[in-house]
């Protein structure tokens, strides 16, 4: 093949974006291209944009004009654009911003791979250039999904429920393995709906089974698990399957029935309660984590205040919070947008100023307390960890102080936690080795 030009490969939005840009790098790096992490390096960028919601896609669009800057400039030879922004936008984006060289939607990565010059290795794709640090990684488990929420674009960009094969998957995760993976974190639009469309009935906990399986692997974490689609084998496994972390992330979105309706959400709000009760009774240190939109279009004082009680009622361990951004062709769109935007802001932070509380009194509690954790980086005097339940990039962190310099980055550690702060645990470390959970 002719020598190629350096390519970077800019990632915007969640972790599935990131694994799709991992096979992406993969394919690069197996047609003999050369790479950089440094956009002003390269020759060719490429951003996998992200269009989930209004903020999302004003920092895609950003970062494509600053890409067509350094073009400009005779920085850059070529800017190419793929992703959700690009899926749903694209006519859009060619029309406002023709200097991009090629628009390509999700995971196409035969065009991309053909337009840099390469050719696609099919019998590679499931293998990944990991760009996260090498002890974890996410392994998305599914595509596209069924459900109808009102306010959610992803149907409209990625399509229906689509369900990779146990066995694809377990190839896979051998793979990372064999990279030097240790924690492994399911990712999905809804990972309880896993396996329905292919096998004809969900396999999450037959899934789980197999990954666990897997030698090198010692944590799994499950995240995006819808909450009408939760199952009790799904609860059981987690509690007897050592490998999996007692740790689950249910995106609730409100809990208002009112609110829940109007997003067709398919729950109610005592169906919720319900499940989260079983998950704290069959899984007694659970860590729970959730996500909520506040300002939606039907959301009153009266819904907001009950979503306020519903919070400090079930003192979740973690919660994300998004204002309510309206999108095109949602069936929320013609609800328009009648919250005003400080109203929306000023909810937001009254939920995280609530949980804040919550988070320091729940670290509190693990004081004398021994946890397992994988130590993941230096900052300053402290190495950082993370025990079971912190997630990467979303959650707390454990800080192991950095006597000797003895500890090993991508190790576990038991650690025995001496103080804490809203969000993170101080540990010093007791032994290596320990539990899986």
């Amino acid at each position: 093949m002719e020598k190629q030009n350096k390519v970077s490969v800019i990632t915007l939005g969640c972790s599935k974006n990131t694994v799709d840009s991992e096979r992406l790098m993969k394919q690069i790096q197996l047609n003999n291209i050369s790479m950089t992490k440094h956009p002003e390096e390269a020759d060719t960028v490429i951003i996998n944009t992200c269009g989930f919601i209004e903020a999302a896609k004003e920092e895609s669009i950003n970062t494509i004009l600053n890409a067509v800057a350094l073009k400009k400039e005779g920085r850059l030879k070529k800017v190419i654009v793929a992703g959700c922004l690009s899926e749903r936008y694209k006519e859009e984006l060619i029309k406002d911003i023709p200097e991009v060289d090629i628009y390509f939607g999700t995971e196409n990565y035969e065009g991309i791979i053909n337009e840099l010059g390469g050719t696609l290795k099919y019998n590679l794709l499931g293998e990944r250039l990991i760009s996260t640090p090498s002890h974890f990684a996410y392994l998305k488990i599914s595509e596209g999904c069924d459900h109808p929420c009102s306010f959610c674009a992803i149907p409209l960009i990625r399509g229906k429920h689509k369900s990779k094969p146990i066995d694809e998957l377990i190839k896979e995760t051998e793979f990372l393995a064999a990279n030097n993976t240790k924690e492994l974190i399911l990712i999905a639009q809804d990972t309880t709906d896993y396996g329905k469309d292919i096998y004809g009935k969900r396999k999450l906990v037959e899934l789980l089974q197999g990954l666990s399986k897997v030698a090198g692997i010692e944590w799994i974490r499950i995240m995006y698990a819808y909450p009408s689609r939760f199952q009790t084998d799904v609860i059981e496994e987690i509690a007897f399957n050592q490998k999996i972390c007692n740790y689950i992330d249910i995106p609730l979105q409100h809990i208002s029935d009112n609110v829940l309706y109007s997003m067709r959400r398919g729950v109610t709000g005592a169906q919720i309660k319900i499940l989260l009760q079983e998950l704290k009774q069959k899984i007694p240190d659970i860590t729970l984590r959730t996500t909520f939109i506040v300002g939606y279009p039907n959301e009153t004082e009266k819904e907001f205040s009950e979503l306020c009680d519903f919070i400090k009622e079930i003192q979740f361990d973690r919660i994300g919070t998004f204002t309510f951004s309206v999108e095109d062709n949602t069936a929320s769109y013609i609800l328009g947008d009648p919250v005003a935007r400080d109203v929306k802001e000023e909810r937001k932070e009254t939920l995280m100023e609530i949980q804040k509380e919550i988070s320091l009194e729940k670290n509190s509690l693990f004081v004398g307390k021994k946890l397992k954790v994988l130590v993941e980086d230096i900052e300053g005097d402290f190495y950082i960890g993370r025990s079971y339940r912190d997630a990467p990039e979303v959650d707390g962190e454990v800080l192991i102080p950095n006597k000797n310099g003895l500890l090993k980055i991508g190790d576990f550690y038991n650690v025995k936690v001496y103080d804490y702060n809203e969000y993170d645990l101080y540990a010093a470390v007791i032994e290596n080795n320990g539990s899986n959970k």
